[in-house]
């Protein structure tokens, strides 16, 4: 029991090691943690890690999922809702179908319902590994946010296809009727169960007092509650999570109602966050050895899985490639008769986006979240066969396309295209300005004779007017700091209104500002 405890110390010392190589190599980290994991599944006499597959999904998906949903924008996603859902939903089932068919085809043993259950695995592209890359690199906004807000939903549409071919596999058989009714049930159902806890979660937080450390542990067991109570019901948990996650996001000066809680539970969700992305892609280089048994037991060579591996992996990235220009097209053809966020796409768009293929965290956890047994007492066919296979997949995505995307952006020279937002230098100027004269005049209507009275606020508003720097702070009164903090305050909601009014200005800045605001609220508490 000792020994596997510091072995698995020695495992997240290892993720933190693995990721600042990763930096300082200005490498994508999930690459490196991947490439850590294979070479110490080599390593003779470690312990196996097994984790039963039911737990897979509960374990890791809830708050991964609600953490990119609470880190996105709703106004940018709603902005290019077209293409976001065309690629959540459209080309992860066209991708699916391609995996079920080519599977089936050549596959020996494969029959197209296991083709469904594969293609369901592999077809979502992985969202960490797209941003972990995309850090390195500039791309327009809008690309980064279609491959941010595709993320969200293709783990859903992928999931479902997932949990309509398991069925199939087991029972032998597919009802039409039943599918359509469950699966509205389970995208509708899982939204609304999503809304609903997200609602009553924001309601707790304002009928009874909490703290930081209660806002942030709310925070941690909401997306474990929505994703188990969506799928207790068989609707969708990845959805009730996405769709709570937005909500709350939207909300987030509400759940979060301090400064202080701000703060600490961003600090608390990236550390979070950090240490579960570690496991699950060190988990897919450790887990290696034990599938390559399952295939010698299957009576499969290693050559012959690797080629099916790789013709998989080959269909996907053809299939993406396909969809992507065919969405410039449809695009080019929509334009004449609806109004479209890109009127002129271009080119180079379309293979950037065919080529952010990798996949990751959600492909592993649907592979190893399939039963040995199934519930009639039999072995679920060809099981190690569709670990390996999805092991490659993530495995030759994150390699070929990670490691080649970077060079590709800057080929491609995506940096200065137009995307309709203001500059980074434009937006600071322009919200600089406002918060300054929000405060001023608060201040100036509220407290106009206090201001004379008070030493500190003269200066502290000739800095706000001139731009010039503070006093210090230990200079203001009980009584000023009162009247700062409501000035704070005041600009916050300035802040949020005109990222709801102003589609010209990039949310990410207007975030910006608001954990600034939220730092010197607590410098000066301080």
């Amino acid at each position: 029991m000792v020994e596997n405890f510091i072995y698995y110390l020695g495992l997240v010392l290892v993720i933190i090691g693995a990721i600042m190589l990763a930096n300082r190599l200005k490498v994508a980290y999930p690459i490196i943690l991947v490439i850590a994991g294979l070479l110490i599944s080599f390593i003779p006499g470690l312990p196996t890690i097994k984790i039963d597959p039911e737990l897979i999904f509960i374990i890791f998906l809830p708050p991964l999922l609600y953490e990119a949903a609470f880190a996105v924008s709703w106004k940018e996603i709603w902005k290019m809702r077209r293409i976001i859902t065309s690629f959540a939903f459209i080309v992860v089932f066209l991708t699916a179908i391609s995996v079920a068919f080519i599977a089936n085809s050549y596959i020996p043993g494969f029959s197209l319902a296991l083709g469904f259950v594969l293609g369901g695995i592999v077809s979502p592209p992985d969202a960490v590994s797209a941003g972990a890359i995309l850090k390195f690199v500039k791309v327009p906004k809008n690309l980064s946010t279609v491959l941010e807000g595709e993320s969200l939903f293709n783990d859903a549409s992928s999931l479902i296809i997932f949990r309509f071919a398991m069925v199939a596999v087991a029972t032998g058989q597919f009802l039409w009727q039943d599918a359509i009714v469950s699966f509205g049930w389970m995208i509708f159902g899982g939204l609304g169960i999503g809304v609903a806890l997200a609602y009553i979660f924001l309601k707790i937080g304002k009928i009874f007092p909490t703290d930081v450390n209660m806002d942030a542990i709310l925070s941690l067991v909401a997306p474990y509650v929505m994703y188990i109570a969506a799928e207790e019901v068989h609707a969708s948990g990845v959805l009730a999570v996405v769709s709570g996650g937005l909500f709350l996001s939207v909300r987030r000066h509400e759940i979060f109602k301090t400064s202080e809680s701000r703060l600490k539970g961003s600090n608390v969700w990236e550390s979070f966050v950090f240490l579960i992305n570690g496991i699950v892609f060190l988990l897919i280089g450790l887990d290696l050895p034990e599938i390559m048994l399952g295939l010698q037991k299957e009576g499969i060579s290693l050559s012959e899985a690797i080629t099916y591996g790789l013709m998989i992996t080959a269909v996907l990235i053809v299939v993406r490639l396909l969809a992507s220009f065919g969405a410039v097209f449809t695009t080019l053809v929509m334009r004449n008769y609806i109004n479209v966020a890109d009127r002129s796409p271009g080119m180079k768009a379309p293979i950037l986006m065919g080529w952010t293929g990798m996949r990751g965290v959600v492909s592993l956890a649907a592979a190893l979240s399939i039963p040995v047994i199934m519930e009639n007492g039999q072995p679920f066919p060809h099981r190690d066969l569709i670990l390996f296979i999805t092991f490659v997949v993530i495995l030759v995505t994150l390699i070929l396309q990670g490691l080649t995307l970077p060079t590709l952006i800057k080929k491609l020279n995506l940096s200065d295209s137009k995307d309709g937002y203001l500059s980074k230098e434009e937006s600071e100027h322009f919200l600089r300005r406002g918060m300054r004269h929000v405060a001023i005049n608060y201040l100036n209507e509220n407290y106009r004779e206090r201001r004379r009275e008070n030493e500190y606020f003269n200066k502290m508003l000739d800095r706000w007017e001139q731009e010039d720097k503070e006093d210090s702070i230990h200079k203001m009164s009980d009584e000023g700091k009162k009247m700062y903090f409501e000035a704070l305050e005041q600009q916050r909601i300035w802040l949020r209104e005109e990222n709801r009014r102003n589609i010209n200005i990039d949310e990410e800045h207007i975030r910006h500002y608001l954990t600034r605001l939220d730092l010197e609220e607590e410098r000066v508490r301080m």
